[in-house]
């Protein structure tokens, strides 16, 4: 992995929404269209405040993102809801947004057909994942029911996933998928984070899930 240090949070969601928006102009001058696969939560709101704003050619951009909760968009704890407030306004709101819920009651029955509406986006041409103190990135959790089916080079673009610890069932982007992508970004914060992308480094998969992609990675880290 690639490691950059910013001495503040802010001058990194600033610096990493330029090389983003860089990335995707660069994308669009090669190809009809480009993938953008984003994060949830709220750290990377900043990011998407400052893209938001960018003048590029939002209507070939498809955005996704890395994982979902099986939740609907009305829903507090949905990352779709809280993506469409921060990263698909204004110039951005042109882009097309591909979801990763559907109306069923668990996520195994959609997954085919959310997939379906993904794989004329691969490989994803710009990544941004966030990870966890317990080293997961998107979905893929220690301990998930799944983990190891998300992990293998033949693995599905999209895996339903239960873990210890999360309230609801998820949908995630298999590792291969996350691992393929053309640019590759991981956005983390605080002592604990950096410690943790570290120590996963020397650490299998299985335990440190987010070791699948950090080959391809560039690591962006603010105290």
């Amino acid at each position: 992995m690639k490691l950059i240090e910013y001495p503040d949070s802010e001058l990194m969601m600033f610096d990493l929404a330029d090389i983003l928006a860089s990335e995707l102009a660069a994308a669009l001058r090669q190809n009809d269209r480009v993938s953008f696969c984003v994060p949830g939560g709220t750290t990377p709101g900043p990011v998407f405040d400052v893209l938001s704003g960018v003048n590029l050619d939002w209507d070939r951009v498809a955005i996704f993102l890395n994982d979902e909760r099986w939740v609907p968009e009305s829903h507090e704890r949905s990352n779709a809801r809280l993506l469409k407030s921060r990263l698909l306004t204004g110039r951005a709101a042109a882009a097309s947004f591909l979801p990763l819920y559907a109306d069923t009651p668990e996520p195994d029955a959609a997954v085919e057909m959310l997939a379906a509406a993904i794989e004329p986006c691969l490989p994803i041409d710009v990544l941004l994942l966030g990870m966890g103190a317990d080293m997961h990135t998107a979905s893929l959790f220690p301990g998930a029911d799944r983990l190891a089916e998300a992990l293998v080079p033949d693995a599905p673009i999209l895996i339903p996933m239960r873990a210890p610890g999360a309230a609801e069932p998820r949908v995630t982007l298999s590792a291969r998928v996350l691992a393929d992508a053309m640019a590759c970004h991981i956005l983390i914060t605080g002592a604990e984070k950096r410690a943790a992308v570290e120590r996963a480094e020397s650490l299998p998969a299985e335990e440190a899930p987010v070791a699948a992609v950090l080959s391809n990675a560039t690591v962006h880290w603010a105290p």
